[in-house]
């Protein structure tokens, strides 16, 4: 069965958080997925779909966290005075 985008983009910019790590809030969230899908070059599904499917894929209460190239790629574009 292919993988859905949802569950490539979960795969490639989260990782499970440390339970003393600060969760990602929902804006965050957003952003990091608008920021993968341009790395991955496919078009951003609307936020409320975003979240339908994050239901049916993370445990309600999970944390996670931001990693790789789009984790770097949204924080960049969220404090360019890093840059």
């Amino acid at each position: 069965m292919a993988h859905s985008q949802f569950d490539q983009f979960l795969h490639e910019a989260t990782c499970p958080a440390q339970e003393s790590e600060k969760a990602l809030d929902q804006d965050s969230f957003y952003g990091l997925y608008t920021s993968w899908c341009l790395l991955a070059e496919t078009t951003p599904q609307a936020e409320p779909t975003l979240w339908a499917a994050i239901e049916q894929r993370v445990a309600p209460g999970a944390r996670l966290r931001v990693t790789g190239p789009a984790a770097a790629d949204y924080i960049l574009a969220s404090y360019p005075a890093v840059i």
